[in-house]
């Protein structure tokens, strides 16, 4: 095999918005404070609906825009930090739910760089001929771990999921995911933490900040080397939705003057590993990318980790 390619994206986010109107009746904040801060306008919060059930129903949308069959998967990977089962995994659960038969099926936690490694680790696996089709999801449901009672968190994160329908291709075909570059910063990983049998979130938010806006750039920058592609030439830049200030800083540094630069971050606030993902489904399903454009995925923070690659857009 050549490598892989994205065949279709699907994503889902619960009913329930939750506006900073919203937030301000639970703290001391308000629009204008939270918008300046980190541009987040809206997010979303799961009512009753497990984390399976999120990352099912994005995986139904990706098999249905696909026109593949559940059974035509052979790998399932689920890319999240909030599961609460230990077992079975999450991959597992969905997989049940789908009527995937037999699938190898594994759960990937990096935090908010999941999507990317869990799209890296199904590519390979598709290389070296271990699986022809896989999902791969990204799903969360941060609210659980949240204190709403600290406005520095319970402003910025929302529940989602986005998924990927990734097959072969065939000798001698051009690669619809490129090689990916990923890594962490392990001695930083108490920058953003997630702690307890009854989970919260913290972080410090300068520090993440700091290390986002000087240190991504140059790792992008390397994605795009390694598929052969200069930043400028890019028509889609997919970042981890962490803090609009963040993914306007990232993409300027790093020159995609001409490309679309997702901004879901406003409507979605920070999904961790759903938030590569759903930020692209939404781009291609608006119709604003389209079919072998390249894209850049890039996605970092918990750990400090980080991955990114270049896609072809399906």
């Amino acid at each position: 095999m050549s490598g892989s390619r994205i065949v279709a994206l699907g994503h889902y986010q619960p009913p329930r918005v939750l506006t900073n109107d919203d937030l301000a009746k639970l703290v001391d904040t308000d629009d204008e404070w939270i918008r300046s801060r980190v541009g987040i306008r809206t997010r979303h919060i799961a009512e009753g609906e497990t984390l399976v059930d999120l990352a099912t129903e994005a995986a139904q949308k990706a098999l249905a825009n696909s026109g593949r069959s559940a059974s035509e998967v052979d790998l399932v990977v689920v890319a999240t930090c909030t599961a609460i089962e230990r077992s079975p995994n999450t991959a597992a659960a969905v997989a049940a739910r789908l009527g995937v038969g037999s699938p190898a099926a594994y759960d990937i936690n990096t935090v908010c760089s999941g999507f990317s490694y869990a799209l890296a680790t199904a590519d390979h696996a598709i290389r070296a001929g271990a699986a022809r089709t896989a999902l791969v999801i990204g799903a969360e449901r941060m609210s659980d771990t949240i204190d709403w009672t600290d406005r520095s968190t319970c402003v910025i994160f929302g529940d989602g999921a986005g998924a990927a329908l990734v097959e072969a291709q065939e000798e001698g075909a051009e690669p619809g995911i490129g090689p990916v570059v990923w890594g962490s910063e392990p001695e930083k990983g108490d920058a953003v933490v997630i702690t307890g049998w009854d989970p919260v979130i913290s972080q410090q938010g300068q520090s993440v900040f700091r290390w986002a806006t000087t240190q991504i750039a140059p790792l992008a920058r390397q994605a795009c080397e390694r598929a052969g592609i200069d930043p400028s030439e890019l028509k889609g830049f997919v970042p981890h939705q962490a803090n609009l200030r963040i993914i306007d800083a990232i993409a300027n540094r790093l020159g995609v003057t001409d490309a679309v630069v997702a901004r879901d971050v406003v409507d979605s606030g920070n999904t961790s590993a759903a938030s590569v993902p759903l930020a692209f489904s939404k781009l291609v399903e608006r119709g604003e990318l389209n079919p072998g454009d390249p894209v850049l995925l890039f996605g970092f923070g918990g750990g400090l980790a980080y991955a990114g690659q270049v896609v072809r857009c399906p």
